[in-house]
């Protein structure tokens, strides 16, 4: 086995949360992963009020789907 030493800053360590400074690799992994999942989905949030969905109502969310449903029925009925 090879061991592979990187330099990440303290912010970049503490946002990663990261608990020891000898992990495997296979952790050091999963846990840029879970820190690029988690910075989507703050994008995503964000787009999301940007363009008023996160104030959107159940009932007009669920208006919306009955219009995609009646398109798409229409469409396979052709």
């Amino acid at each position: 086995m090879r061991i592979l030493n990187v330099s990440i800053s303290d912010m970049e360590f503490n946002n990663l949360g990261i608990k020891n400074e000898n992990i495997t690799f296979t952790e050091f992994i999963e846990l840029v992963r879970r820190e690029v999942m988690r910075n989507n989905l703050n994008n995503c949030l964000a787009l999301a009020e940007k363009v008023g969905l996160s104030s959107m109502t159940i009932n007009e969310i669920n208006e919306i789907n009955e219009e995609i449903k009646l398109v798409r029925n229409a469409k396979n009925r052709h």
